[in-house]
């Protein structure tokens, strides 16, 4: 089957990254699903550092805004929004690493899906602890076209990707550049993807006030994606 004609679910740790890295695919691709994994808000409020950041007085708020940011720009690119009960590391709550392979591969399953888009895992621990149990999904789902995109803005860190891709491969894995899933060669087409993607990240106006005016630039770069294989499959 062409790439182009699969049906993408899209494993995005935070309520943007999905977006960020994935955008023009996502514009490619209306009716693609969006799984957010750390979609809840903590047992208890609290007030954390990055949410007075983005603006907030407390979790509880941040969450409730922060949900409503990324239907909004879910929708600009026809997307479907997923989300699952977990909360982020900044509320000191992570899930297990067998409740979220479970929890995503229900979703998996449940999405109907034949390719999986999952972080590559960089810097953070939630993008860490989503990449390791969307590699659980490879392992017991056959068939599965699965791809990872490198996490906007922290692939900029210097060596990061490549010390990922070198850890991957010390796992037991291949990753090969995903060509096919680049900008297309129509350039108008490419146009309208990427105008739609600006549209959409500028839905999340909290989280652009956290970056602050001189990280914004880097949440613009070009997609690059890695098809992830098992190396004796």
């Amino acid at each position: 089957m062409s790439e182009s004609h699969r049906h993408p679910l899209v494993i995005s740790p935070h309520f943007d990254d999905a977006v960020l890295s994935c955008g023009e695919l996502l514009a490619a691709r209306p009716g693609a699903r969006v799984c957010t994994v750390f979609a809840a808000p903590p047992t208890e409020n609290m007030t954390t550092d990055w949410d007075r950041r983005a603006g907030f007085a407390d979790a509880f708020e941040a969450i409730k805004a922060r949900t409503e940011e990324d239907t909004r720009a879910l929708a600009i690119l026809q997307a479907t929004p997923l989300r699952l009960p977990f909360c982020d590391a900044q509320y000191l709550a992570p899930p297990s690493h067998d409740a979220l392979v479970s929890a995503l591969r229900q979703t998996l399953t449940e999405s109907e899906a034949d390719m999986l888009m999952a972080p590559l895992g960089l810097f953070h621990a939630d993008h860490m602890l989503t990449a390791r149990a969307c590699l659980a999904l490879l392992i017991d789902t056959p068939g599965l076209a699965f791809y990872v995109y490198e996490d906007i803005p922290y692939r900029r860190i210097e060596g990061a990707v490549q010390a990922r891709l070198a850890e991957l491969s010390s796992l037991g894995y291949t990753a090969t550049p995903a060509e096919e899933l680049q900008a297309p060669a129509d350039r108008r087409a490419e146009r309208e993807h990427m105008e739609l993607k600006r549209e959409a990240i500028g839905a999340y106006r909290s989280q652009l006030r956290a970056f602050g005016p001189n990280a914004r630039a880097s949440l613009f770069a070009q997609e690059r994606y890695w098809q992830v294989r098992r190396k004796n499959a």
